[in-house]
């Protein structure tokens, strides 16, 4: 066989062959490259204290380019809207969320959700809340935190609080807030740098830059490569196909001529009778 590999017309089909399979490795490389991208995550100045109506209106969708980033917005505290969000993580550990309703007044009219700090037991966060309503007096106050979209609202278990939430969720909340009807709201919220008095800060820092792999380029890049081997190993089919073929004419022609050789009857060299 690896005669038949030496003749020039195999060397040839060889080097045809790798060459394709080059061209795909190539391409399967080119697939593999592409397969690892920058996540949806863009990276932009999320630590700079932006101005809250310059990125967000109220009654749209947030936008990309507004989420966890750091703005500073102006308002009115509603009184009586506070609520308390159960089950929220502080560094690990399970507690309360203070949220209260502002008006914003700097920027396009909108209630606001505004997260004011974090209480290990439902106790220190309802006193919390209670406090905060109890001074809002219709002040303008600035809140500068970070904007998050809201989540989505969890049905409460069938034999808990049925007012309970356990999400910050902006059309769970335009809900329970005092005679909010069809006015704007801003479809996010806050979490303060500040903690309220009696609460403590919310961990919420900033977002991570991160690299998602995309599986449909990774199985192009195993086809190519699949591929590749396949042009290798039809090459290889070809020549042992050839040699077969050779070795099997070549058995055929020697039993030929080893069956014409025996055929041939013995002549009679005497006189013929009379």
């Amino acid at each position: 066989m690896l005669q038949m590999m030496l003749r020039p017309r195999w060397v040839l089909a060889l080097i045809f062959a790798l060459a394709v399979a080059a061209a795909f490795a190539l391409l399967g490389q080119w697939q593999i490259e592409r397969a690892v991208e920058q996540s949806t995550t863009i990276e932009r100045p999320t630590e700079e204290v932006l101005a809250f109506g310059d990125l967000v209106q109220p009654d749209e969708p947030t936008e990309q380019v507004a989420t966890a980033q750091r703005v500073e917005v102006h308002g009115t505290v509603v009184p009586g809207d506070t609520v308390l969000i159960e089950g929220r993580l502080n560094d690990g550990v399970a507690g309360f969320w203070v949220v209260a309703h502002l008006e914003v007044t700097d920027a396009a009219p909108g209630g606001l959700p505004i997260a004011l700090g974090w209480a290990p037991d439902r106790a220190s966060a309802q006193a919390a809340a209670d406090a905060v309503d109890a001074a809002a007096d219709g002040s303008e106050v600035s809140v500068v935190g970070r904007f998050l979209p809201s989540e989505a609202p969890i049905e409460p278990d069938e034999d808990g609080d049925p007012y309970a939430m356990t999400t910050v969720a902006v059309a769970q909340l335009i809900n329970v807030w005092a005679d909010f009807d069809d006015r704007p709201v801003y479809f996010g919220y806050i979490t303060t740098t500040d903690a309220a008095p009696g609460l403590e800060a919310i961990a919420s820092p900033p977002p991570e830059e991160s690299v998602e792999l995309n599986w449909l380029n990774v199985f192009y890049a195993v086809e190519w490569a699949v591929f590749a081997g396949f042009a290798v190993y039809l090459w290889y089919r070809l020549v042992r196909d050839a040699v077969e073929r050779e070795e099997q004419e070549a058995e055929e022609a020697a039993a030929a001529a080893a069956g014409s050789g025996a055929a041939a009857p013995p002549t009679s060299g005497g006189p013929s009778a009379r």
